[in-house]
């Protein structure tokens, strides 16, 4: 699983955004963003999409019955999300602001549930560990913060076979946009140490991608 190496470079083609994330995945990434709406999406519960991109895992939850934020700083990336088809029963709205806003546009504990889809390992660890400790003050006690990222596998001859797929994929993208990526690690113990309850997680897509769940106490 490569997608999230090939964020930057999709994202400087936001039309496409949605078929090379497909196509990188062998076709399986509509079972994370159903994964993560089946996880926090509740009928009726008021959802936050941090990084929603073109807003899969947004109309995922909104699917579900839930109303829906996405937030996003990419302004290209919200333009596709706005012209999909908002599912009946459900609502979403889509604005482009970045993770340091959450705490203005949101009053304490006015959420179910907070998620986010390939965002966290774009962040720093210090913009990370804002977003929790402001998630954690934005939801209802109960209510729960889904986050779903690549990860490296956990045995090492998965891990490596991992490795040696990624590196064309970063050489690739350094080239094209002058940056670079890694895997998400260390998001658990974060978010316990952010206040987050009952924290668990688990892989998809041959273990190389991971999602964490966790409770507000």
């Amino acid at each position: 699983m490569s997608s999230f190496v090939w964020m930057k470079v999709l994202e400087s083609t936001p039309e496409r955004y949605d078929r090379g994330i497909s196509m990188l995945s062998g076709g399986r990434i509509g079972e994370v963003y159903q994964r993560i709406a089946e996880i926090a999406a509740v009928p009726a519960r008021r959802v936050l999409d941090i990084g929603c991109g073109t807003g899969a895992v947004t109309l995922a939850c909104a699917t579900r019955g839930a109303v829906v934020t996405g937030i996003d700083i990419n302004a290209e990336m919200l333009d596709v999300a706005r012209a999909k088809p908002v599912p009946e029963g459900g609502s979403a709205v889509f604005l482009q602001r970045a993770a340091a806003e959450i705490e203005d546009l949101f009053g304490e504990a006015s959420l179910g549930a907070v998620v986010s889809c390939l965002a966290f390992s774009e962040m720093s660890v210090e913009e990370q560990d804002y977003a929790l400790e402001t998630a954690l003050t934005r939801l209802v006690p109960g209510g729960v913060i889904v986050i779903a990222d690549e990860a490296e596998p956990a045995t090492g001859f998965r891990r490596l076979l991992h490795r040696l797929r990624r590196l064309p994929v970063v050489v690739a993208t350094y080239l094209v946009t002058q940056t670079s990526t890694r895997p998400l690690a260390g998001l658990t113990g974060r978010m316990r140490a952010a206040g987050f309850a009952e924290v668990t997680q688990e892989r998809m897509l041959s273990g190389a991608f991971l999602i964490a769940r966790g409770r507000r106490p």
